[in-house]
């Protein structure tokens, strides 16, 4: 979305699947959540030495092209900006309490991960989006929200080369391996609903022992 005065505003947009299905049976649509990035902006472009003055340093950023509507996922909105509540001094950082996951089929429980998120952001209405890479590994569950709170960070499957991903919003999260033939070594992303804070860490699933 492009505000190309302070009068127009500009919407370019793709509809999915469903909304081109609603639209062709005249049951229409209004936005009711929208988000921003600021994917086409290089700040390497922001110069303290424009001959000009300060109130030039960001000219060349502020008639940088505005980028079209892109179906790709893994391509647009990849740098969401956030509200963090006023006063907030510090980038919030999230925990899980543990750098990896390794689980082997008929031994392992399921595991628990609970996120936190430093200066008690992520909490309660809001929460974490999970992201399993490899769902042929392990089942991936959570638990803690409404079934209709959406995350708000997108998730870039095309980054680790899989369309397998298996994809929770909770709270807390529970890993329970599945019965694979073989060693699979994949990853487990949390992403801050609030925030857009992340953290991944290794997860490998381990066959059933021989005899």
């Amino acid at each position: 979305m492009g505000y190309l005065d302070n009068t127009t505003t500009t919407v370019d947009a793709i509809l999915t699947k469903k909304g081109r299905e609603n639209l062709s049976r005249g049951v229409g649509f209004s936005i009711t959540q929208f988000a921003l990035a600021d994917d086409e902006v290089d700040y390497g472009l922001y110069t303290t030495s424009h001959p000009l003055g300060s109130n030039f340093y960001g000219s060349i950023i502020e008639n940088m092209p505005l980028v079209e509507a892109s179906p790709d996922e893994t391509q647009v909105m990849r740098y969401k900006l956030v509200t963090l509540p006023r006063n907030t001094k510090q980038i919030p950082i999230i925990s899980i309490g543990f750098t990896s996951i390794i689980i082997t089929a008929g031994q392992s429980n399921a595991i628990p991960v609970r996120p936190t998120t430093s200066q008690g952001l992520n909490g309660a209405g809001f929460g974490y989006t999970a992201i399993l890479y490899d769902s042929d590994s392990a089942i991936l569950v959570g638990t803690g929200l409404a079934s209709n709170v959406s995350p708000t960070t997108p998730a870039f499957f095309g980054d680790f080369g899989t369309a397998n991903a298996s994809v929770s919003r909770g709270l807390e999260f529970t890993l329970t391996p599945k019965d694979v033939a073989a060693q699979v070594t994949t990853s487990l992303t949390i992403i801050g609903n609030q925030t857009g804070a992340t953290i991944t860490i290794p997860v490998t699933v381990k066959p059933k022992p021989t005899t």
